[in-house]
């Protein structure tokens, strides 16, 4: 580890759990990079990831947003392009638009689509794919309700999902951000996982869950808040 994680590091006694006051000062205390760390939430539950009536995902508006304004793209016609960019989306266009992904324009960190307009995406879902950009229904990106939706996303609504490991990582904001904001977002998302508990879920749902930021060490942060 370099200097200043072992400086870190050393804020934070790894045996102990801390009440989630605590733990959103250390974390910020903790961030001591030359750039303003992204703090997440990492929360470890006790699913079983390989049996799929088991995925844990969904999305979620926190409060203060995650401190980076994202640049919203919408593939839609009519007057849902005009819906899009009333709703402050940054990009708006249907074939043309598609058009440009298959060249390589990735200028864009969520993109939205019309259900109706999904079938026309297959001809650049390699492209999108892999970066995690294809619009899903279950992440609420394929929907006809584009402005509130767009809404929402500037604003910070972000998506959960566990990966492989049965864990949810999300950005929750930044080092920067003021304590109260920081507590406000990881007790929002904590409280939206908890309801997406899958039914065919047994025993303890959630096992662990800790903080961190970019260049941080992990703070393990008490279930109850």
């Amino acid at each position: 580890m370099g200097k200043r994680l072992n400086e870190s590091a050393k804020l934070v006694d790894k045996s102990k759990i801390y009440i989630l006051d605590e733990a959103v000062s250390l974390v910020k205390e903790a961030a001591k990079a030359k750039f303003d760390e992204t703090i997440e939430v990492h929360i470890r539950l006790g699913i079983d990831p390989k049996q799929s009536d088991q995925i844990v995902r969904g999305t979620v508006s926190l409060p203060h947003g995650i401190g980076k304004t994202r640049r919203v793209a919408v593939l839609a016609k009519g007057e849902k392009q005009k819906e899009a960019e009333n709703a402050g989306a940054d990009i708006v266009g249907s074939d043309d638009f598609i058009e440009s992904v298959s060249k390589g324009s990735l200028d864009f960190d969520v993109l939205v689509a019309t259900p109706d307009i999904m079938k026309d995406l297959s001809k650049v879902a390699k492209i999108l794919g892999p970066k995690g950009l294809m619009p899903n229904p279950k992440s609420g990106t394929v929907t006809f309700d584009i402005g509130a939706t767009v809404k929402e996303l500037k604003k910070g609504r972000v998506e959960y999902k566990n990966d492989s490991f049965g864990i949810i990582h999300v950005p929750v904001g930044k080092a920067s951000f003021e304590k109260g904001k920081l507590v406000d977002n990881i007790k929002t998302l904590v409280e939206a996982v908890l309801k997406a508990k899958p039914s065919s879920s047994k025993g303890q749902y959630i096992k662990s869950i800790s903080i961190s930021s970019t260049m941080g060490p992990g703070i393990y942060v008490e279930q109850k808040m």
